[in-house]
């Protein structure tokens, strides 16, 4: 193979599984374009080019080079306003107003948090871990989710921190208003997520899927609905989303994974009932602890105070 090649040993759980599914979980891309890359004899298993198709048995040497992206535009910078809760020399901290795409992609080429902390004076931002219309972005939120997100401004930071969100060392806790009454105060879901079958703009809990793993606890019960915490172990696409409707227990105001209209509407909740309110993380210079925590916006809190008789 020519190019950057990169690689990885495949797991045990890797075992009977496609090529193209695992290399596409291993680099970060879609199963579709891993699979053009074994097409193209890009993908080798212990040395040797294989189809798309190959089932692996597990601890196979994988390699694959695939071809250089074309070069794209940088994101522009742009005026916009950020609520910044924390800075340093090194990090960023600011809290996403729903709505507010993270970063650019197709449909949204402009107008996305991105492109706002790039506007800022004076701010340098990491290279986004290679991802070059990522830069600063170290996790993300849904654009209707909003919340706090935290940004590095240099590759060192940003390394130092994708490694503490790896080792599950980065706290990311969520408040979540559930339709109906959890199955206990506390629990955890740890089920597999990945696209949907059939609808490959919404994820889903499906075998072979990334492990995902999701903690609650009740804070307050109403009539029909719950305030919950939600923690993350892991930060899968969609993620709390998707573990609290496997439960059969949507979100509020989240459609697109089952929840009621009727009863979004009669609460006066017109997106997903979900913010991340609280972040903690070690300071990738000397280690200190960074505790951060952000009051739900005023389109949530007027719906929970009117839950509450307020």
């Amino acid at each position: 193979m020519s190019g950057a090649v990169a690689g990885a040993v495949a797991g045990a759980e890797a075992a009977g599984r496609r090529l193209d599914e695992v290399v596409a979980e291993l680099a970060g891309t879609s199963r579709a374009q891993a699979a053009r890359w074994a097409a193209d004899g890009l993908v080798e298993v212990d040395g040797r080019p294989r189809a798309k198709s190959h089932r692996l048995s597990g601890g196979e040497r994988l390699a694959w080079a695939p071809p250089p992206a074309p070069p794209a535009g940088a994101p522009l910078a742009e005026d916009r306003p950020l609520a910044v809760r924390y800075e340093d020399e090194r990090l960023l901290v600011v809290a996403k107003p729903a709505g507010l795409v993270v970063h650019p992609g197709p449909g949204h080429p402009t107008g996305t948090l991105v492109n706002a902390l790039l506007g800022r004076p004076q701010t340098s931002l990491s290279g986004g871990g290679g991802a070059a219309d990522r830069p600063g972005i170290v996790h993300r939120l849904d654009k209707d989710t909003s919340g706090q997100l935290q940004e590095a401004k240099d590759d060192r930071a940003h390394l130092a921190q994708a490694r503490e969100l790896a080792a599950h060392r980065v706290e990311r806790r969520y408040l979540a208003l559930v339709q109906g009454r959890l199955p206990a105060e506390t629990g955890t879901v740890d089920a597999p997520i990945g696209r949907h079958p059939r609808d490959r703009k919404r994820m889903a809990v499906v075998p072979g899927g990334r492990r995902a793993v999701t903690s609650w606890r009740v804070l307050e019960t109403f009539p029909a609905v719950q305030l919950a915490e939600a923690s993350l172990e892991t930060g899968r696409t969609h993620q709390v989303r998707v573990h609290l409707a496997s439960l059969r227990h949507p979100l509020v105001g989240d459609r697109t994974y089952g929840a009621d209209p009727a009863l979004g509407a009669r609460l006066g909740v017109a997106r997903p009932f979900l913010h991340a309110w609280r972040l903690a993380f070690a300071h990738p210079t000397d280690g200190h602890r960074v505790e951060l925590t952000e009051p739900l916006p005023p389109d949530l809190q007027v719906v929970l105070d009117r839950l509450r008789g307020t």
